[in-house]
């Protein structure tokens, strides 16, 4: 018992003295209590779920490749906190408005408030004292990717003069460099991107999954980390089974009960005096 003390007394402080990170500490990151985390939940509540499933979507395909999974779901949780600075410029909290603010500035300016994000999450994560393995994700969840639809919106409004250079509309990086933040990279942007799907099936959630990560290999943006061919097959199918299960399919029910309802595919009589039962169901 008292080695037992003494070493959990102990263990904040050699974290500290040699940089490490333990999943005890990890542990205590992915409380929902955590300063940054509950800022993120009440400020940028879209941004708050997104990350949860990014955290899910990482934490099972690197397990299955044999990663710390622990600390890709921890990673994941704090890579978009940056986001709290300006929320409403990010769709996913934009819940309720009228105008998207950005349909008021150039394309420019809003590529820079979009990437501003990142440099915003680490400061916001160094202030918090977040071990640096954690604020890794934070720093190379984007690598040096474009912003692509702020960059086509450029190209739109220049026709006819300069074209957009590419390099203007991109983050500043780092690239991943390892296979956990390559993986919270291309959850990040798979999770996006299926969201946008008006019928995700999981032949289309596979056909964007794939696609996705065709692109960030061709962009160079794997380059630094040690993910194999191998590795980014197996990633594919993890987040295809995992988003498969989070946007599977519901049953349809009409909007209000009656005697007789419609139910897969069957007539069934609700039992008599349930009438008010049924509405508040319905609600």
């Amino acid at each position: 018992m008292a080695s037992t003390i003494l070493t959990i007394g102990l263990l904040p402080f050699f974290e500290g003295l040699f940089k490490i990170i333990t999943p005890i500490r990890l542990i205590e990151l992915a409380n929902p209590n955590q300063p940054l985390l509950n800022r993120l939940l009440t400020e940028a509540p879209g941004t708050y779920h997104h990350s949860i499933i990014v955290g899910n979507l990482a934490e099972a395909a690197v397990e299955a490749v044999g990663g710390d999974s622990l600390l890709a779901r921890v990673g994941a949780y704090y890579h978009d906190v940056g986001k709290c600075k300006r929320p409403y410029f990010f769709i996913e909290n934009q819940m309720g408005m009228e105008e998207n603010p950005h349909d008021r500035i150039a394309p420019g300016l809003s590529t820079l408030v979009i990437t501003a994000h990142v440099k915003d999450g680490v400061e916001m994560a160094r202030e918090a004292r977040l071990p640096e393995p954690v604020i890794d994700f934070i720093r190379e969840h984007h690598g040096t990717t474009v912003v692509s639809y702020f960059f086509w919106r450029a190209s739109e409004d220049e026709r006819g003069g300069a074209p957009a250079a590419e390099d203007d509309y991109r983050y500043e990086g780092p690239r991943p460099h390892s296979k956990e933040t390559a993986i919270v990279m291309l959850a990040d942007s798979t999770e996006a991107a299926v969201r946008s799907l008006g019928r995700p099936v999981p032949a289309r959630i596979e056909q964007v999954v794939k696609t996705i990560i065709k692109e960030r290999l061709n962009d160079h943006q794997l380059d630094g980390c040690d993910l194999t061919f191998k590795d980014l097959d197996t990633v594919a199918g993890s987040f295809v089974r995992v988003l498969s299960g989070i946007f599977h399919p519901r049953i349809e029910y009409p909007a209000a009960f009656g005697r007789k309802t419609l139910l897969t595919g069957d007539r069934k009589q609700f039992p008599a005096g349930a009438d008010e039962d049924r509405d508040e169901e319905a609600r």
